[in-house]
């Protein structure tokens, strides 16, 4: 490719590097056109013109089409956010944004440390919040995926929206390989719905602001139903012949302390007997192992549907929380 760069003519050179775009001739293209403008009142010259400058990404379609990989025990899962590291840099974001954070935590009942703590697992504290361009990311999912094509072009349509509403350069703003933006990891639709303005300047910033990031992840919880002051997780002990019936894909609370307890498996603590919960694997080095999540940890999986993350989440918080609480005074 370097020589025949160097020997090609500059028209032909410029073919060779010349970046790739969408054929926004492609039926699913103007449809989703004609669509978001006559829905949205947006301009079809401007959202042309943006479109138009859309660079597709292979690379985005072969990490989502790689096959699913084995799922990894809890104690391996774990490792990866209970570092020393992330613990440390957690408890630096706690200490310096703790006026912020406990002032959210009064007006909104989140507990700080699962502020901290989902920022940590998400992005380590704002520090990789992804490095690809939002709109490439969207608009190749959204015409070239065809698996989550409808999802991911209700998504391109909020993102362009979202641009409009809060200014965003739509050419500039980076993510993930999915989409989601800013610390708190958003993708634009739940920009547009949870997302505040945490210090009344008119703006909602999710990449600089800790004000907005902070309180935008603590409206996120509070509209999905977090309990201020109620229980995430806890342990369990087996009855030495338990006859429960376990789901490893079941984020529902469909269990409760009672009925769990009636098949052997004790959950410890001293919440009621209804209380519901869901019952959750926790893979040990020595074995098997379970515990419960209560309505807070349901919320936690709404953020992101997996079990391990929303384990990872309240660790994370929990080890953080230690460690602030052992330095006061």
């Amino acid at each position: 490719m370097l020589l025949l760069l160097l020997v090609a003519p500059p028209c032909a050179r410029a073919a060779v590097t010349q970046t790739a775009h969408f054929d926004l001739k492609r039926p699913e293209i103007v449809t989703f056109v004609n669509d978001v403008v006559a829905r949205d009142a947006l301009s079809r010259r401007k959202v042309m013109r943006l479109l138009a400058k859309a660079e597709p990404q292979p690379k985005i379609l072969e990490i989502m089409s790689r096959p699913a990989e084995k799922v990894t025990p809890w104690y391996e899962y774990r490792s990866r956010f209970l570092t020393e590291e992330r613990i440390a840099q957690g408890v630096d974001f706690y200490q310096e944004h703790r006026a912020t954070l406990e002032r959210i935590a009064a007006e909104r009942g989140v507990a700080p440390e699962y502020l901290v703590a989902i920022i940590g697992v998400e992005t380590k504290y704002g520090r990789m919040t992804g490095r690809y361009r939002v709109l490439d990311s969207l608009m190749t999912l959204a015409f070239d995926y065809p698996p989550r094509g409808d999802y991911f072009r209700g998504e391109l349509e909020q993102f362009l929206l979202l641009a409009a509403e809060e200014r965003i350069d739509p050419l500039t703003v980076t993510g993930s390989y999915a989409g989601a933006m800013g610390v708190p990891q958003f993708m634009p639709s739940s920009y547009r719905r949870y997302a505040v303005d945490g210090d009344t300047d008119k703006k909602r910033d999710l990449w600089t602001d800790w004000d907005d990031v902070l309180a935008s992840i603590a409206n996120y919880f509070v509209e999905h139903g977090w309990e201020p002051g109620g229980p995430v997780l806890a342990e369990t002990r087996l009855d030495p012949d338990p006859r429960f019936q376990f789901d490893p894909r079941n984020l529902e609370l469909n269990e409760t302390v009672d009925s769990l307890n009636a098949q052997g498996v004790k959950v410890v603590g001293d919440e009621a007997g209804s209380t519901p919960v869901v019952l959750i694997s926790a893979e040990q080095h020595d074995g098997p192992a379970y515990r419960v999540g209560f309505r807070n940890f349901y919320v936690i999986t709404r953020y992101n549907r997996s079990a391990r993350y929303a384990m990872a989440v309240h660790d994370l918080a929990d080890a953080i929380l230690q460690r602030v609480q052992s330095a006061q005074p």
